[in-house]
């Protein structure tokens, strides 16, 4: 088991903490739509990769109190980017559905971070690109614990 308070898997871990948070600080800045927070792109995304939720759900997954997503929610459906619909089962409930501008503009947003992302693996060499490859299903599980 790694010792991971001291010495070379202490040091390996502030330096990922560190690489990641600036990594994903150049990400941010490559917004498609300046007018939407990192949080609103969050719940998005979150849309999108698990189809329609209640905010509840929303909430839970995007680790935010509910009265916060009602408030995001809101925000999204005034942009036209969600839709609120009755629950299937539950009347006392909405579900939370992306529109096709939010699809379409979500699609743009990935392009151009994964074009980001590209012109800085070009700097990769081989071994290195091979190492990142092969660290990103890692790195996908930790962002999902």
């Amino acid at each position: 088991m790694p010792d991971l308070q001291h010495g070379d898997d202490a040091a390996a871990v502030n330096s990922l903490r560190s690489a990641v948070m600036r990594l994903s600080r150049r990400l941010k800045h490559q917004r498609v739509d300046e007018s939407l927070s990192p949080t609103e792109m969050s719940v998005l995304g979150t849309l999108s990769n698990c189809g329609s939720a209640t905010p509840g759900e929303l909430a839970r997954k995007e680790h935010v109190q509910p009265p916060s997503m009602t408030r995001i929610v809101a925000l999204l459906e005034a942009k036209g980017l969600v839709r609120l619909e009755p629950h299937p089962e539950d009347r006392r409930q909405k579900v939370v559905t992306q529109t096709e501008q939010a699809v379409v503009m979500l699609e743009e947003s990935r392009r151009k971070r994964n074009a980001f992302l590209a012109t800085l693996v070009e700097g990769l060499d081989e071994e290195e690109w091979a190492t990142l490859r092969a660290a990103a299903p890692v790195l996908e599980k930790l962002a999902h614990v």
